[in-house]
């Protein structure tokens, strides 16, 4: 069988996409005013009209209130502000991109959790639990930490919460979206319904794969046979002793059951039980913490200057316990794949083309980068075409310094001068730009 090529196209539940590099789900910050779908378009035509297979539009909520992870996170309830969103689509379709919209919502993780400021604002907004929160996140309330006022969602809510993510899911097919991506890691509500850490119901939903089942169903009955995809968690990097977690083991048989169940392409990624470095580990982002334009926002979103200079040294710890793992995710991509009939996709902490292209046919069928995006958001320009050069490298340095202001509501761009500098150096070069696409349009978003 011959090895797939990054130029090639794959398929996906029956929808084509040109070639196997996609741009994976990232914080637009776009929010949901009059202007979020031209911030939007912006942020995710570049990618497109520099030749990815792939946009996805990162993590977007299905509620009108409560469940964002983060300032400015786009919710997509109101089928008014949805069906301007087509404004997004059209844009990426003109560049012969597909785009796919990643669901969401943050239950526990959510701002009501650990935003000090957000909750002074919203008093009256409670997480949504899938079980009372762990015994560690009890303590860290009782600390002073983090709030929580949990409600535990019953049966017959938790069908409503999965009806939500059809109703989100057929809006956006309805606004132009190809794809839809459910967000089954990081923490995120999907992920505390896999995780025994946090899933000790008593129903049928104590089987954490049942919600991902529901919610399929609905995303069929109310949006069509829309091609679905999933990322699916392992909790291997949870601290040492921190008992039950995700195996590998357990992550491979949840993909094994949902490919099998129906979902058209996996993501399968090794991260821990909490919302921490090991998602995008890298370097300590000391220049972020450092920048005084963000130490109001610090205080704010952390409660005071004293908390948010201790959890830039939990930052700090992280960082040195999360070290960077060049393609951190292969192996577990590698034994899902041996496992399924399904495109595997893999991302995190890819940086190179070699490296892609020794990860497609063994590790996956698709590869996906997301921090490099925010210093380069033409990025595919430089790493499509049959004259490549396998040392050819994004010029982020994982540094994580586009991720902590973040808390603040500033959007996801790169904040590291020397990295900026080298992307320059590549737009000066015309390394960003790219031949038209047959059928794509070359009148608007222009690139470099």
């Amino acid at each position: 069988m011959t090895t797939p090529r990054l130029e090639d196209p794959v398929d996906v539940g029956g929808f084509t996409l040109r070639n196997r590099l996609y741009r994976a789900p990232l914080l637009e910050c776009a929010g949901n005013g009059a202007d979020a779908p031209e911030i939007l378009a912006s942020e995710l035509a570049p990618a497109a009209k520099a030749g990815a297979g792939l946009v996805c539009q990162g993590a977007t909520i299905v509620r009108e209130t409560g469940g964002c992870a983060a300032p400015g996170m786009t919710r997509v309830a109101d089928p008014a502000f949805v069906e301007a969103l087509q404004t997004v689509t059209d844009r990426v379709h003109a560049h012969g991109s597909a785009i796919a919209i990643q669901l969401e919502h943050g239950g526990l993780r959510s701002m009501e959790t650990w935003h000090a400021e957000y909750r002074r604002k919203h008093p009256a907004l409670r997480q949504l639990a899938v079980s009372r929160p762990p015994r560690l996140l009890r303590l860290l309330d009782a600390l002073g930490f983090l709030d929580y006022d949990a409600h535990v969602l019953t049966t017959e809510e938790v069908y409503d919460l999965a009806a939500d993510f059809g109703r989100s899911a057929s809006m956006a097919v309805d606004a132009g979206y190809d794809v839809i991506h459910i967000a089954g890691a990081n923490m995120g509500i999907v992920h505390q319904f896999l995780s025994p850490f946090y899933n000790r119901r008593d129903d049928e939903f104590a089987d954490g794969v049942r919600f991902l089942e529901v919610v399929a169903d609905e995303i069929r009955a109310q949006a069509g046979d829309v091609p679905l995809m999933t990322k699916v968690p392992a909790e291997t990097a949870a601290p040492p002793g921190l008992r039950p977690h995700l195996t590998e083991d357990d992550a491979v048989d949840i993909c094994r059951r949902l490919a099998d169940y129906g979902y058209d392409a996996l993501v399968p990624v090794s991260g821990s039980v909490f919302w921490d470095a090991s998602i995008v580990r890298g370097s300590f982002p000391a220049r972020a913490w450092r920048d005084e334009r963000y130490r109001e926002g610090y205080a704010d979103a952390f409660g005071g200057p004293i908390r948010a200079r201790l959890v830039e040294l939990g930052s700090r710890i992280e960082a040195a316990w999360y070290d960077f793992d060049p393609a951190w995710n292969a192996s577990l991509c590698r034994r899902v794949r041996e496992e399924v009939s399904v495109p595997v996709f893999c991302e995190g902490g890819i940086r190179e083309r070699g490296e892609i292209d020794n990860l497609l046919g063994d590790a996956c069928d698709a590869v996906g980068m997301a921090r490099p995006f925010y210093a380069e958001p033409e990025l595919p320009a430089r790493l499509l075409g049959p004259g490549v050069s396998s040392d050819t490298r994004v010029v982020c340095e994982s540094c994580n310094n586009c991720a902590v202001p973040q808390v603040t509501g500033v959007s996801g761009v790169c904040q590291t001068p020397a990295v900026l500098r080298r992307a320059g150096t590549h737009r000066k070069e015309g390394s960003y730009t790219r031949p038209t696409e047959i059928g794509a349009r070359d009148d608007d978003d222009p690139v470099g």
